[in-house]
């Protein structure tokens, strides 16, 4: 789905905010360091997830110890290209793989 940059924007930032905003009200040992448009969060285990905006694409994308994922907006949800995935669930899974710790991201 196309959008124009104004509501792309206003949707990734909002993602990139529910994620930092998760990691502060939970007792986790997870952290994270943004830089503008990039959530780097760290797992206890020293391993990284990384969370960038995709601007040129209107799409959002996850690098994990495992596998990298593009996401796109279908006009309700971020969901991956290749596998249909939630970001939200992507992002939970893949905390507790790396870092052991449960967290709902959504």
């Amino acid at each position: 789905m196309s959008m124009d940059s104004s509501r792309y924007h206003q949707l990734a930032d909002a993602i990139l905010t529910q994620i930092t905003e998760r990691i502060d009200d939970g007792e986790l040992e997870l952290d994270y360091e943004q830089a503008g448009n990039v959530v780097d969060l760290e797992c206890v285990d020293g391993s990284h997830i990384v969370v960038n905006k995709q601007e040129a694409l209107s799409e959002i994308w996850v690098a994990t110890k495992q596998n990298g994922h593009h996401f796109g907006f279908d006009g309700e949800r971020w969901f991956d290209k290749r596998n249909g995935v939630e970001l939200y669930a992507l992002l939970n899974e893949a905390v507790q793989q790396q870092g052991g710790e449960i967290i709902d991201f959504s």
